[in-house]
């Protein structure tokens, strides 16, 4: 698709890309310090406890869910510098210029997207 993405589009997704690429180092980043702070302070009481470990797992949960969209951006960039961006990894189809808007970092096309949100197709981690 790249060929005839026109460069000026391309630049486009790939200035998107960066820029969420960035943002979600930030968030990741910002999101261990606070963890490393929770482990730091000393809960006196269960009740503190019990507040410690919940704020623990929700910052390791957000943590996991920005890190996973962080390597799927990535994977973008690459898939841009390797001139398939906008292919899907599955069928090498074209993936709807509309669906790239809204998700830049998506892998799939729309039909290969639900038969794996359908359990129809083994999730590519490349």
């Amino acid at each position: 698709m790249q060929a005839t993405m026109e460069k000026k589009r391309l630049e486009q997704f790939r200035k998107q890309l960066e820029q969420r690429q960035q943002e979600l180092r930030r968030v990741v980043s910002r999101t261990q310090e606070d963890g490393r702070i929770a482990d730091a302070e000393a809960a006196q009481d269960i009740a503190d406890r019990a507040a410690n470990s919940y704020t623990k797992e929700f910052l390791f949960a957000q943590s996991n869910n920005d890190r996973q969209l962080l390597g799927m951006v990535e994977m973008a960039l690459s898939r841009i510098r390797e001139g398939s961006f906008g292919e899907c990894i599955n069928c090498g189809s074209e993936i709807n210029a509309k669906r790239l808007e809204a998700v830049p970092w998506t892998r799939y096309c729309i039909e290969c997207q639900e038969k794996m949100e359908k359990g129809q197709l083994e999730e590519s981690h490349t």
